[in-house]
């Protein structure tokens, strides 16, 4: 768990470092943007412990639009390296799911290591065609719940098919009461900055007041 303080003193410092953040984001805030720097993706990264199972050597850039990301992967007991480009294209957020579409392109498995497992065997091979991510995840027969479509280049999400989030009633609140207000209109790498751009409804006040006087 990332502790509140080294946040505090990490974002001092890429102030410090970079004087026109500040100017940057308030000018951005005016139109509804939002911008994160990479390099604070990158920071919380190094300050996630990992479990065993989960990615290592994690690597952001910036592909505008898209996020370039690499990472090496535990593939049912081979270890791997994988990188693509990441798209996102669609973010439709309601009260009750968090839908976000990805396209992804540059999709690239390089074997780390030797290994003579099947899937080694195929990548070696070139049997394994990775550049439609989408019609792969289609036949793993126990894939996360959280994957609502998958075809071609393109992967669909809904956060809200993750159990916990399910579960979490201050979240499902929340978007009852900030989803009439706001919408996505798209979420993009710009420079070394992922920016999110958001929509204003004023027309859903009163179904926002509605939902947060609601317990």
């Amino acid at each position: 768990m990332i502790r509140p303080r080294a946040v505090v003193q990490a974002a001092l410092r890429y102030v410090r470092d970079n004087p026109d953040a500040l100017v940057r984001a308030a000018v951005d805030a005016t139109g509804l943007r939002f911008g994160v720097p990479l390099a604070a993706l990158r920071w919380a990264v190094t300050q996630t412990k990992p479990s065993k199972k989960s990615p290592k050597d994690i690597e952001l850039g910036a592909a505008p639009p898209g996020l370039r990301v690499a990472a090496t992967v535990d593939a049912m007991g081979t270890p791997l390296r994988a990188s693509a480009v990441v798209r996102i294209d669609e973010v439709t957020i309601t009260p009750g799911s968090l839908r976000v579409g990805l396209r992804l392109s540059s999709v690239r498995l390089t074997l780390v290591g030797e290994s003579d497992a099947p899937i080694a065997t195929l990548i070696k091979s070139g049997a394994l065609d990775v550049s439609k991510p989408g019609n792969l995840l289609k036949f793993i027969p126990k894939r996360p719940p959280a994957i609502v479509e998958a075809e071609g280049d393109r992967i669909v999400l809904d956060l809200m098919r993750v159990p916990k989030l399910a579960a979490n009633r201050r979240l499902k609140r929340a978007l009852a009461i900030l989803t009439p207000l706001l919408g996505v209109k798209r979420i993009e790498t710009e420079g070394d900055h992922l920016v999110l751009a958001l929509r204003a409804t004023p027309a859903g006040l009163r179904e926002a007041f509605v939902a947060l006087r609601q317990d």
